[in-house]
């Protein structure tokens, strides 16, 4: 089995770090990637895809990363259930395992354990 994605685009706002109960350091950011072709009206969709970050890969993104900078991110994707309103929602995200800085003046920064 493989479960492995890889994306690149630009971050839709500033990241930030939290921590869990448990000490560990994460950052939930959202990355806009656009389509590679056009829509019926002649233009480009965006995905906005949702990522967590853990540990040391959340922290440096915070400390190196701002809105509009453009980020490459190999991960996984990982799928939730819950409840709302008596229905079932479903949520996707990528959890991320490495994330490189594409904007200027920025270095990569890879973790792949979390």
């Amino acid at each position: 089995m493989l479960n492995n994605v890889v994306i690149v685009g630009r971050l839709t706002k500033n990241p930030e770090v939290l921590k869990t109960e448990k000490g560990s350091k994460r950052t939930f950011i959202v990355v806009a990637v656009p389509r590679s072709f056009k829509n019926s009206e002649g233009k480009y969709d965006t995905d906005f895809i949702k990522c967590i970050l853990w540990n040391m890969v959340a922290e440096h993104t915070c400390e190196y990363c701002k809105k509009g900078d453009i980020v490459g991110i190999k991960g996984r994707i990982q799928t939730s259930t819950y409840e709302k309103d008596n229905e079932i929602k479903y949520d996707t995200e990528i959890i991320a395992e490495r994330i490189t800085f594409l904007s200027d003046n920025k270095t990569k920064i890879e973790e792949t354990e979390n």
